[in-house]
């Protein structure tokens, strides 16, 4: 019987343990997804990081030291963001995090990099004069020339938003706040 219903889930004790275990199969997934996205360069690096705090080779850190692995990797995470990550990844609770369980973190923020860098790059693209602002104009322009094109009103709501002493100019937290709220 519990073999059974570990193997396959009864579907008759209620859609919220179903919906929990259906939540789990894709989020290790989505996991795995992100893990595939490094190179075997950096995969080398990261074991090479990780296994420098692995004290006993058990293949497992401790939460505590996630922050300073990452850290000898280029990466800064507030104590915020390791906390949320800790919470994510470690699901039993035991306070060690796994190899794998690792790469998946640093795939995640390495993402989370690459589109800061996007960001930059666009606001660079857009801030003509390159004074650090970009003006409400030339907002509507970046914004309706996107894959979703939004219309008029849905631009003069995000530019209300962003341009908080409305001067007409956007700096770069401005942008990044109205395109992140996209």
């Amino acid at each position: 019987y519990k073999l059974v219903n570990i193997l396959h889930p009864p579907r008759a004790l209620g859609n919220r343990r179903n919906n929990e275990y259906q939540r789990t199969k894709l989020k290790k997934k989505r996991r795995k997804t992100m893990a595939d996205q490094l190179t075997d360069d950096q995969i080398s690096e990261f074991k090479e990081a990780f296994s420098l705090f692995d004290k006993d080779g058990d293949g497992c850190i401790t939460t505590k030291e996630l922050g300073t692995v990452m850290r000898s990797l280029g990466q800064n995470p507030t104590e915020a963001e390791l906390q949320d990550m800790i919470n994510e990844v470690d699901a039993d609770g035991n306070g060690t995090i796994d190899f794998p369980e690792f790469l998946n973190l640093m795939a995640r923020k390495m993402k989370d990099t690459d589109s800061e860098e996007e960001l930059k790059e666009a606001f660079r693209v857009f801030d003509k004069d390159q004074n650090g602002f970009i003006s409400a104009a030339e907002l509507r322009h970046v914004m309706t020339n996107l894959g979703e094109k939004l219309t008029d009103e849905e631009v003069d709501e995000m530019i209300r938003e962003a341009d908080v002493d409305g001067d007409g100019q956007i700096n770069y937290d401005e942008f990044v706040k109205v395109m992140m709220a996209k």
